[in-house]
């Protein structure tokens, strides 16, 4: 579903005074565009900077007329242009300042406008719940937790053992709200230009209105995931030395989407850290940020921040941490029966030959290698018993012989175990988790369980 457009006012403008920008930094970026390219058409330049042709060729004619702009010909319908002598002496200077000529900004009261039209009001009940995780099979006491946690509003915080599907479930948060929103490719605040609009985060519609502003993108909700690498400088405003364009923190380009803190307590940005940064966000869905130059302005925070750990809780926070967090849910080991659903569909997927006897010894085995049972492990397991028949040329099976075998090469044992098959208490080094890409080609239905 797309936004109405006439509620945010970006059809697409046809004067410089309804850019809502400084007519000088539009002038700058036509001069910069065609200093780079050489030569430029009105066609041309509509394209790289985002804006409507009439526009564009009314700028052309005005520029031609201080006579930093002269028709070289026709190529085409199109008439091609260059800068004079006096045009490039003036783009070069600009160029000086920052070599940006992208995109033209949209202004920052347009985007805080827009940001507020889309805001991720989130109301769900089991069915839309169970929709939007239809490829993970989720007991329903689980869904009747996440459900009041998503439509409560603020911070999720998911915990719990490792490989027991907490990212898989976070990162499926935002499918609750399918809808479009609207992105701008960059923002403009004091004269600055912030680049905001990131082909890794956001995902164009298939289609977008022919009446658009195109300095704007119609896209899916924007998911943001982050893991370890978190640092507190990817929070705040980036400076771009070689451009001169700032770049948007990851939570502005999560705005109206999602933003995932995956394995949270491993970062370089401690808790305590990021509750200092995000007080202000959290309560009051404003985030502060700085030029650098020291200017400082505001930018909607609307955000569902979904936290996912197997730390203790105890060890990230203190009680003034979690209150600013209200919901936390524990997501742990799976049923025996879920564990032979995901088991049947995975094997399935890889042609492994499986039946209900495999099933019951490879959760007995699990159980007494592992602990408990995980969702990942099938997967794994269906894996390497492929990679034992490759190696003895036969089908691949979960047989008695193939199931130890397999979980003699993924557990490590006690050397001083004689068999090589005594409990050992540990995991794999590295948590998986199941996904939907794992299992393309099976049978219509869950492929995985939590």
């Amino acid at each position: 579903m797309a936004p109405n457009q006439q509620d945010f006012d970006t059809k697409a403008p046809k004067s410089p005074e309804q850019l809502g920008i400084p007519s000088a930094l539009v002038t700058d970026l036509v001069l910069r565009r065609i200093l780079l390219d050489g030569k430029a058409s009105v066609a041309s330049l509509s394209r790289s900077l985002a804006l409507h042709p009439g526009l564009v060729d009314n700028m052309v004619q005005e520029l031609r007329d201080k006579k930093e702009i002269e028709v070289l010909g026709m190529e085409g319908r199109n008439y091609t242009i260059a800068l004079t002598q006096f045009g490039q002496n003036h783009a070069t200077d600009r160029m000086s300042q920052t070599r940006y000529a992208g995109a033209a900004p949209v202004s920052l009261d347009v985007y805080r406008a827009v940001v507020a039209r889309q805001r991720l009001a989130v109301s769900v009940n089991r069915e839309i719940l169970k929709e939007a995780f239809s490829d993970l099979v989720i007991a329903d006491e689980l869904l009747d937790e996440l459900g009041p946690a998503l439509n409560a509003n603020g911070a999720m915080f998911l915990y719990g053992p490792p490989g027991t599907g907490k990212t898989s479930i976070a990162e499926r948060v935002v499918r609750i709200s399918p809808d479009l929103v609207l992105v701008p490719r960059a923002v403009e605040v004091d004269g600055q230009i912030i680049s905001v609009y990131d082909e890794t985060v956001h995902i164009p519609a298939d289609e977008q209105s022919h009446d658009l502003d195109p300095r704007w993108v119609l896209c899916n909700r924007p998911r943001v995931v982050v893991g370890g690498e978190l640092t507190g400088a990817m929070l705040d405003l980036t400076y771009d030395q070689s451009s001169g364009v700032y770049l948007a923190p990851l939570q502005m380009k999560a705005n109206n989407g999602v933003m995932i803190i995956d394995d949270f307590g491993r970062q370089v940005l401690t808790p305590d850290q990021l509750l200092n940064r995000w007080i202000v966000p959290l309560d009051r869905r404003i985030d502060y940020l700085s030029l650098n130059y020291g200017v400082s302005f505001d930018v909607p925070f609307d955000v569902k921040v979904v936290l996912s750990t197997n730390l203790d809780p105890s060890d990230l926070g203190d009680e003034a941490f979690f209150r600013r967090i209200q919901t936390k849910i524990f997501i742990g080991s799976i049923t025996q029966d879920a564990f032979d659903w995901i088991l049947s569909r995975v094997a399935q997927a890889m042609g492994v030959g499986c039946n209900a006897e495999s099933a019951e010894y490879l959760r007995m085995m699990c159980i007494q290698e592992g602990g408990d049972l995980r969702p990942y492990l099938p997967a794994d397991v269906c894996k390497l018993v492929k990679a034992v028949a490759q190696y003895e040329g036969t089908q691949p099976t979960l047989s008695q012989s193939n199931i130890d075998r397999a979980l003699g090469l993924y557990y490590t044992h006690d050397p001083e175990d004689s068999d090589g098959h005594g409990k050992s208490g540990n995991r794999p080094s590295i948590e998986k988790i199941l996904d939907a890409h794992e299992v393309s080609g099976a049978a219509s239905g869950p492929v995985s369980n939590f």
